[in-house]
């Protein structure tokens, strides 16, 4: 569903929402549709409108163009409106008749539209009137088919006249459609993320690809108008590719006063331009961000890098890295970043994302959130791999120490391998399980790497080394927000590297990063989610994969004396990421609990459009399995986290509950919540046969306990279980109680409450893994008006299966996430916020 609105407003916070209940468990392609139909003379008195108030436009702007920049054939620029099962005629758009031909330059999908296209061409000065005479030509001639003898000669009738077989409007496939037709401009040729168009005045690095021999005219047009543009460039068949800094209102008078560009996208893959410069060029542009740094409040919340120590004097990260909070586990260590230097790079990315974006900005940049580091391994040699379990912990406790009331997300992007290709627990993901569940009052958010692997192989065997190459300890752990690698860098311009190509598609698994394809079907879906971690370059020579800076992400580099920069990259950088993401969050809604934390970043992943494409069209739960262990639940969106849509909107629960309490000498399940939610009811109905979509995703966190015992039922590893459950279009409240308290009674966590409900993405079998549980059901907005009540209830757990260790009366926190989406013009927000009194705590942007 399209989301070209901008997230403005706050989610809907439902504070204590939800009624307990007691709940008693026994123990026991290829685009080529048909033509549309149209009104011949209606449909061709539209276009001709349009296309006549087009051509005016584009003449007169012809004949006020700018003399300092224009340059190439004059000409002008017409965008194309196609319903996407026509995407095969965009190729009628094009002529190449005559001297100066009609080009079809981008294309791309609607953002208002999924069933429409937009198809941009440009057309020379010379045959303005090429399209208005095709719809005249469709509007007064046909097309006559003559029936045909075996020969192809054609028969006659009695009479000596041709027999007609059929007869239609001249040109009909192209013209009937045409959905319509307007002048186009610099944001008809941009083809990258809708969202991401930059706003007006915001200087940004451009991708400009250029058609043919269209590099002149442009370097001229950049030029005057004071437009920064790197030298190098990536020549294809029918298009170079040049990198710009510039404003959207600069590039659109290129468009305007040129003929050159064929297709913009942002340029994100521009560490190069920086790693190519020397020392003292880097250090200047640091010196220039930093000054443009507002530092962020002491109270801050922070990313707690546990690392290899972090470089404090770095201009770009002792603003916001404390001397107290610079510190190292062991008291003899340098909390410095002496050795690897990996814990400088993470401050960087933990601190600002890829410094390119920030490097290439003019205005202040406000820090909202700080960095605290804990070197957690020594510069010399290596800790026992059988500590870091306690390492980590005493590491974590001198930051609380340090700062007991800041809010904080813990970034531990260091992994060890070991047996645990199944999934099983070690004694370190285990730690992390006990840190982050905190004995159920004192709560941490902890993010961890998937792992890298460690070697480079083949690049024909990508995904399949990637498949079978399992998470590494401690990212096993349940309670932990496990980060996977992915990437939208692919472009290679540096011309040193002429011929070599991205490994990884864009949107598609970074190329060393791990999943848990292997695992046993019982552990937890790992990763959580992926984010940007960079690519690698495949050698023409070779066939080998290798490091590229332009592929890799900008940071921060650990002797800054000598340089400022570096690149990194993999599951470290995605990790590091996604704690800053937490941060953010943190900076925005400071009270929320790591649970809802970690439910909200997971919330807001979606699977890209290239994830998506390894699915076949009718998907096996099998198939869905791999997608989900191998990306998790997607890419995450800070927005999305943050902010809905009228159209698209998201309500947040804390809650808790008592899942058992003892019975004797034994136990039994006590408590189910039911959530009934204020619900855009009579929106839904009203919308009838409507397409929409809800998302629920339950997070909390377990406490572990470990040991290789053969996991059966007698030897859980986690104390409790939740899951939801989702009222159903015919069902009375009364009878969903009944329901999911019938399931829970089968006491067997492969059995859910959802039993076979059609219309779920996923489905019990799979999403009910782990402690964060995620899912989409998709149907008519007239049955989703009727699903406004979601039960979250207990399954099995060590707590009830061994009373003696004197848990089964323990209550345990939950955060319920729950949206609802709509296409983009439905208001689902106003009913929902009219119900509910909502609590203000993200300003609009």
């Amino acid at each position: 569903m399209p989301e070209n609105e901008q997230r403005h407003l706050p989610h809907v916070y439902l504070p204590g929402h939800g009624d307990r209940e007691e709940f008693t468990s026994p123990r026991s392609g290829g685009g080529g549709g048909p033509t549309p139909l149209r009104d011949r003379e209606r449909h061709a008195h539209l276009l001709q409108d349009m296309l006549t108030r087009a051509v005016a436009t584009a003449q007169e702007r012809i004949a006020n163009r700018d003399p300092e920049i224009s340059g190439g054939t004059p000409g002008f620029y017409l965008e194309f409106d196609l319903p996407t099962d026509q995407k095969s005629i965009v190729e009628k758009l094009e002529n190449a008749q005559g001297k100066e031909h009609i080009e079809l330059v981008a294309t791309r999908p609607s953002p208002e539209d999924p069933n429409l296209l937009y198809a941009t061409v440009f057309i020379p000065e010379s045959r303005a009137e090429f399209y208005l005479k095709k719809v005249r030509a469709y509007a007064e001639e046909d097309k006559i088919n003559y029936e045909k003898d075996d020969d192809g000669n054609v028969l006659l009738d009695d009479t000596g006249n041709r027999i007609e077989k059929s007869r239609r409007p001249k040109n009909e496939a192209l013209v009937a459609a045409l959905e319509a037709v307007r002048i186009a401009d610099a944001r008809s040729l941009y083809t990258d993320t809708p969202n991401l168009f930059p706003e007006a005045g915001q200087q940004v690095w451009w991708e400009v690809w250029l058609r043919l021999n269209g590099r002149p005219v442009f370097e001229h047009a950049a030029a005057r108008l004071e437009m920064d543009i790197r030298d190098h460039s990536v020549t294809f068949a029918e298009r170079e590719v040049v990198l710009v800094r510039g404003t959207p209102e600069a590039i659109g008078r290129i468009v305007a006063n040129t003929d050159a560009v064929a297709e913009l996208r942002l340029s994100r893959d521009t560490p190069a331009l920086f790693m190519e410069m020397g020392g003292a060029e880097q250090i200047a542009w640091s010196v220039e961000l930093a000054d443009r740094l507002v530092p962020p409040a002491p109270n801050a919340p922070a990313v707690c890098l546990l690392d290899s120590g972090s470089t404090r004097r770095h201009p770009l990260i002792s603003p916001a890295l404390d001397a107290n909070d610079h510190q190292a586990w062991h008291a003899d260590w340098e909390p410095e970043d002496i050795r690897h230097g990996h814990g400088t790079q993470m401050s960087g990315v933990a601190l600002y994302g890829d410094l390119t974006d920030m490097l290439v900005g003019t205005g202040p940049v406000e820090m909202q959130h700080r960095l605290e580091s804990v070197k957690i391994y020594p510069d010399r040699g290596a800790n026992d791999p059988d500590l870091y379990g306690y390492i980590t912990a005493s590491a974590m406790g001198r930051a609380e120490v340090q700062a007991p009331n800041r809010r904080r997300a813990y970034c531990l992007a260091v992994t060890s391998d070991g047996d645990h290709w199944r999934g099983r627990p070690s004694s370190w993901s285990a730690a992390l399980d006990d840190l982050a569940y905190g004995d159920g009052e004192d709560q941490r958010l902890i993010v961890v790497s998937a792992g890298n692997i460690s070697v480079y192989y083949p690049a024909a065997e990508y995904l399949n080394q990637n498949d079978t190459a399992p998470i590494e300890s401690p990212a096993q752990a349940w309670n932990t927000l496990t980060v996977g690698a992915i990437t939208e860098k692919c472009t290679i311009t540096d011309p040193s590297y002429s011929g070599w190509r991205a490994m990884a598609p864009a949107g598609d698994l970074s190329a060393f990063s791990r999943t848990s394809v292997e695992w046993n079907h019982d552990w937890p879906i790992k990763p959580d989610v992926v984010f940007e971690g960079g690519n690698h370059g495949i050698d023409p020579a070779t066939s080998g994969i290798d490091h590229v800076d332009e592929l890799a992400l900008l940071t921060t580099f650990n002797r800054p004396e000598e340089r400022a920069f570096t690149v990194t990259g993999d599951t470290s950088a995605a990790t590091a990421q996604i704690a800053r993401m937490a941060a953010q969050i943190l900076s925005e809604r400071p009270d929320l609990w790591p649970e809802t934390v970690r439910a909200m970043i997971v919330h807001s992943a979606e699977w890209t459009p290239t994830m998506m494409g390894h699915l076949p069209p009718n998907p096996s739960k099998t198939d869905q399995r791999l997608i989900l262990r191998r990306y998790g639940y997607g890419v995450p969106s800070l927005d999305r986290a943050l902010r809905s849509l009228s159209s698209d909107v998201t309500l947040v629960i804390e809650a808790d509950l008592q899942p058992y309490c003892l019975n004797g000498s034994s136990t039994r399940t006590r408590d189910m919540m039911l959530h009934d939610l204020p619900w855009p009811s009579d929106v839904l109905r009203a919308l009838g046969e409507t397409e929409v979509e809800m998302r629920v995703t339950l997070s909390y966190f377990v406490e572990p306990n470990p040991g290789e015992r053969g996991w059966t039922k007698r030897h859980r590893y986690a104390g409790h279980g939740l899951r939801f459950a989702v009222k159903r279009p015919e069902e009375s409240l009364e009878r969903f109680r009944r329901r999911v308290n019938a399931a829970a009674r089968e006491d067997d966590e492969h059995v859910s409450a959802e039993g076979n409900d059609d219309g779920w993405v996923l489905g019990p079998r799979l999403r009910d893994r782990g402690a964060v549980h995620s899912d989409v059901w998709r149907g008519m907005a007239a049955d989703l008006a009727d699903r406004h009540a979601i039960g979250v209830y207990p399954v099995g757990g060590w707590w009830r299966e061994k009373p003696k260790l004197e848990r089964a009366e323990r209550r345990v926190r939950y955060a319920l996430v729950v949206s609802l989406r709509a296409s983009e013009e439905i208001d689902l927000y106003t009913e929902i916020a009219s119900a509910v009194s909502v609590e203000v705590g993200i300003e609009g942007s």
